[in-house]
């Protein structure tokens, strides 16, 4: 906990300093900028005092703030969503607070009313020069966690922060009784491109920002063993201090998935669209890949996997890439043209459809509708998407690192290979060689997320973390 009285002044500092910025144009971001940095600082400097013990009861309905930077479609996103909507459900009072929110582009618990929004700092630049976004995300971020201090001061119990830190100190001025942050990955991790010098200098003082305002929160909870492990190696001044972060897994909110399904028409492929070659025996097999346009997702994988296969086995099979595709995000637009000229290098381009940002129940329809879910990603944190695939009795092929070592169980729900195309491709010719053994995984795969990742085992999880925070 912070001492308020040094809060107090610091405070008032910031404001001052936030008065000076805008003064200066209202949207002059480097002057904002400037203003934060100088808070920012300052407050992680602030020493802390151990909280005092109260008798006084926590109401059953305690107020709870998220602030998560773009409310977009991607798995942290989901997450979050499925933390609110969770708390929610358990009585508290939930507000979401953002950098970015598209009702075009989100999930519909943020925009059919199931949630409140609150979006603040969108003006802001996104990037500089096709550049910087993870130093523009900081920005946002404490753009965001400023608002909250100047309208929203001790009107939360607990602040809850994901993916990006930086806002945590200026936190400290909404004088909330705890805060809370999920690490899905540390970020100075996700940054693998340092080759110049310059990318060097200007990942410095992000990095070192990042590690000391995550030993800020009152609380880190991580969303696997394998993040828990990378973020001690990642953060070593933290692991000095004692800091360990908790493991609170990702979930579905298994209500919703039923009823996306049931309310999603049986999937098939569009008219004119890929179906089984001339002369292939029915019925056509769906392969699916569900990620975010982004090359770290590695779903050239599964395309290389599909053109290994057989000959007669790769003239039944559709690979579907379906996934988050923002045509505001460069990297997006030109990873979706990448893959298309994959798949016609590989002369595959009549086996693969893509599918960019499906809505929810073509999403469940697919899901529904495959055979087998194809999850590319290397040392995936966590990875939402196996469980969504195996709660619709879909089996899942992933690759043996990260998360998936911890939902998939190979053998029983899916398989788990290393990063070769031949050794998916035999996976794949094996499960699509057996209808019986592939149902059964399915069935296997649906039992292991009901009993161990279901949204209500993650909110009461949450809901006691949230109460011990709320005790101050």
């Amino acid at each position: 906990m912070i001492d308020l009285e040094l809060a107090d002044g610091v405070a008032q500092v910031a404001l001052l300093l936030a008065a000076l910025a805008f003064a200066n144009g209202f949207h002059n971001a480097a002057a904002v900028a400037a203003a934060i940095a100088v808070v920012v600082v300052a407050l992680a400097m602030l020493p802390r005092r151990k909280p005092t013990p109260t008798a006084t009861p926590l109401p059953a309905q305690l107020r709870i703030a998220f602030v998560h930077p773009d409310l977009g479609i991607g798995g942290a996103e989901r997450l979050i969503v499925d933390a609110a909507v969770g708390l929610q459900k358990r009585g508290h009072g939930v507000v979401l607070y953002t950098a970015h929110h598209d009702a075009g582009h989100c999930f519909e618990e943020t925009r059919d009313g199931t949630l409140a929004v609150v979006c603040v700092g969108d003006w802001l630049p996104k990037r500089v020069l096709g550049r910087c976004y993870a130093a523009c995300a900081y920005l946002r971020m404490c753009y965001a966690a400023l608002y909250i201090a100047a309208t929203r001061r001790r009107a939360y119990d607990v602040i809850i922060v994901d993916q990006v830190s930086i806002c945590l100190p200026l936190l400290r001025l909404a004088a909330p009784k705890g805060t809370l942050f999920y690490c899905h990955y540390p970020d100075k991790l996700l940054c693998a491109s340092r080759e110049s010098r310059l990318k060097r200098l200007y990942r410095l003082p992000l990095d070192w920002a990042e590690e000391t305002t995550t030993g800020c929160a009152d609380a880190v909870v991580v969303n696997s063993k394998f993040t828990a492990a990378t973020f001690r190696a990642a953060f070593s001044r933290l692991a000095k201090r004692g800091v360990e972060p908790a493991v609170l897994y990702p979930a579905l909110n298994l209500e919703d998935q039923d009823a996306a399904a049931a309310a999603a028409p049986p999937w098939t492929a569009p008219a004119g669209g890929r179906r089984a070659s001339p002369g292939a025996s029915s019925p056509l097999f769906v392969l699916l890949s569900i990620n975010r346009f982004e090359r770290k997702k590695c779903v050239g994988l599964a395309l290389e996997a599909v053109a290994k296969l057989p000959e007669p086995v790769r003239r039944r099979v559709l690979l579907v890439v379906a996934g988050g595709y923002d045509a505001d995000l460069p990297e997006n637009v030109e990873h979706a043209a990448e893959l298309e000229a994959l798949a016609k290098r590989l002369g595959i381009a009549d086996r693969v459809l893509q599918k960019r940002s499906v809505p929810a129940a073509e999403k469940a329809a697919l899901l529904r509708r495959a055979d087998v879910l194809l999850y590319t990603p290397d040392k995936e944190h966590f990875g939402i998407v196996p469980l969504e695939a195996m709660y619709a009795g879909t089996p899942v092929l992933a690759v043996d690192s990260g998360g998936p070592l911890e939902s998939v169980v190979s053998g029983e729900t899916g398989f788990l290979r290393p990063q070769d195309p031949q050794a998916w491709a035999d996976a794949i010719e094996a499960l699509l060689s057996d209808d019986d053994w592939r149902k059964a995984m399915g069935a296997r795969g649906r039992k292991r997320v009901q009993e161990k990742f279901s949204l209500e085992a993650f909110a009461a999880n949450l809901d006691a973390i949230c109460r011990d925070l709320a005790k101050g």
